[in-house]
């Protein structure tokens, strides 16, 4: 029988009563494949992750037996990947549920300060050419600087009740408004927005929109629930050419990536994907814990890694593409669509 992640005791889980709490890890007395199962990430990756949170760590465990920087950071990792406080830390390591909260807390927050150091949307010419060649390379769409997409991770309802957090299907959760690259690296993620927005607000309400709002050459692609802009290709509603069906063929392929990018996040990182149930957090801790989860996607693929290697099978489930744009196309942006189609889909 699970044990809600309230009540639960690590210590009494793992080891019985009595069990007294380690302030060290040894990495090297467990194998390779214990890290890997228990923890999520390879040993290279969690000892980058370790040296990388130390100084932040250190500076919040000021205090007798301090937990060490490894504990917390295997702690918070074992959360993240599972989902639960439940996570099996083997017979080596044991923290009660009190200290177990405590360092995804300081972690998630040493992870939150990285945020502007591993996710960037630099915008400037040789990154912008870099992203032109690789999204062309996907399906044949140029100009693209990045795919994007809104998502929702559900969250218990808030202490003093607020309807703007119940989304459309009813339950309360965290909207994340994420651009990525054509290799699935965050570009963009704002993860503090009220799931019953529209995305259509959010956009409007982001830091995103601002950035876009000057950027002289490329464009973001969007899905039908977004307004066609000069800096936001969208599908053509009812193509009525072979050219307008094959460039939103060109761009649902290319919008994929953005897809299977969260799906990738969610798979790795299972508090988030619902399975496990819902954070037991408030918004604001909810959206951190979210925004760490982003940060150590981007910093494992930066580290060399496959960003889709544990991309589950089901696609993410997204609100109907249609009913919620109610904004009208701007009309430069109409023509820009026009040539762009006929230029490379006719």
């Amino acid at each position: 029988m699970a044990i809600p992640i309230a009540i639960l005791d690590c210590d009494l889980l793992l080891h019985g009563r009595g069990h007294k709490t380690l302030d060290r890890f040894d990495l090297e007395s467990v194998s390779d494949n214990f890290l890997l199962s228990q923890f999520g990430f390879p040993r290279e990756f969690i000892l980058y992750l370790i040296e990388l949170l130390q100084e932040a760590l250190c500076r919040r465990t000021q205090r007798s037996r301090a937990i060490s920087p490894e504990v917390q950071v295997l702690a918070a990792l074992g959360f993240y990947t599972s989902g639960s406080f439940q996570t099996s830390m083997g017979t080596t390591i044991g923290i009660s549920q009190a200290s177990m909260s405590r360092c995804v807390s300081d972690v998630t927050r040493a992870l939150v300060e990285k945020a502007p150091q591993f996710i960037t949307f630099n915008l400037d010419p040789l990154s912008r050419e870099q992203s032109f060649q690789e999204f062309q390379r996907v399906a044949g769409l140029p100009g693209v600087l990045g795919v994007l997409d809104c998502v929702q991770v559900t969250i218990k309802a808030p202490t003093i009740e607020d309807l703007s957090y119940v989304n459309k299907k009813g339950f309360h959760s965290v909207g994340c408004q994420l651009v990525c690259n054509a290799q699935g690296l965050l570009l963009s993620a704002e993860t503090n927005w009220p799931g019953g927005l529209k995305d259509t607000d959010i956009l409007q309400s982001s830091n995103l929109s601002k950035q876009m709002q000057y950027t002289e050459e490329g464009w973001l692609l969007g899905d039908h629930r977004y307004p066609l802009r000069k800096w936001m290709m969208t599908p053509v509603d009812s193509p009525e050419s072979s050219a307008e069906l094959q460039y939103n063929l060109a761009h649902a392929a290319t919008c994929e990536i953005v897809d299977r990018t969260f799906r990738a996040i969610q798979s790795r990182f299972k508090c988030l994907d619902g399975s496990k149930g819902y954070l037991q957090y408030s918004p604001e801790r909810s959206s951190a814990i979210l925004l760490a989860c982003c940060v150590l996607h981007n910093a494992f693929l930066q580290s060399g890694f496959d960003a889709w290697a544990v991309e589950r099978v089901a696609p993410v489930e997204q609100p109907n593409s249609t009913e919620e744009r109610t904004e009208v196309n701007d009309s430069q942006a109409e023509e820009i669509r026009r040539s762009l189609i006929l230029k490379h889909f006719s």
